[in-house]
């Protein structure tokens, strides 16, 4: 008795039920190593087809699911659910963890960006150990900007698409202002009255005191002829 041949999925009755961009969509997603921007996204799919839609569409279907289509960094990409993050952390590698130096100055960066060496310290009220910034710079969370116009044309730092990635945070303006850091024991509840959380901003333009980092000074000003201070010299 000769077996009937197996239809392929494209024949299946689900298949033909859902829109073939809704489809196409998912597929990207799947085999995308990275997130994938809505530009991206949009070439690869059928004209005439209604992206934000789609992908309305698409994060309802995969809400109920252990995989989720969430956006991050202004990107589309697949996640574990989050209420399952958990069981799989106890088959990934044990990260290193960062120190509290490192904590409190990729919040500094993230929130008062652009920001140089010595401004970090003057927030925090500690000198800032220059190794502490490499390691930020080499996880790929923070970058230099550029020159700070000011003598000594220090550096300015800034987060990446990398660091929102890493929190899962689709803009910068995802970060939490001051009631719910409060809310999560973050910071004392009790704070002065006074206090505020500057609302972050991450414009990779450069700002009017900012020059590019390979420009040279342009005003005999920055150039005084006395040694350089440490943190003048990242």
């Amino acid at each position: 008795m000769n077996a009937e041949p197996a239809r392929s999925l494209a024949e299946t009755p689900q298949a033909r039920e859902r829109p073939q961009a809704l489809r196409l969509l998912e597929a990207m997603l799947f085999a995308a190593t990275e997130p994938l921007d809505e530009a991206t996204l949009a070439a690869r799919l059928p004209e005439g087809a209604d992206l934000p839609a789609l992908l309305a569409e698409l994060a309802a279907d995969y809400a109920r699911r252990g995989v989720n289509v969430v956006r991050v960094a202004g990107k589309w990409t697949l996640r574990t659910a989050p209420d399952l993050g958990f069981l799989l952390a106890r088959d990934a590698p044990e990260p290193r963890k960062l120190s509290r130096a490192a904590l409190e100055t990729l919040a500094v960066v993230a929130y008062h960006q652009p920001v140089t060496r010595a401004e970090i310290e003057e927030i925090r009220g500690v000198s800032a150990n220059k190794g502490t910034l490499d390691v930020l710079l080499e996880a790929g969370w923070i970058r230099m900007r550029g020159r700070r116009r000011s003598p000594g044309r220090p550096v300015t730092y800034g987060t990446t698409e990398a660091f929102l990635a890493h929190f899962s945070l689709d803009t910068i303006q995802d970060l939490p202002g001051i009631e719910e850091l409060k809310g999560t024991g973050l910071i004392d509840a009790r704070v002065p009255a006074g206090l505020t959380v500057p609302l972050p901003s991450d414009d990779a333009g450069l700002h009017d005191d900012e020059d590019p980092l390979d420009s040279e000074p342009s005003d005999l000003t920055f150039s005084t002829g006395l040694p350089l201070d440490d943190d003048e010299r990242d």
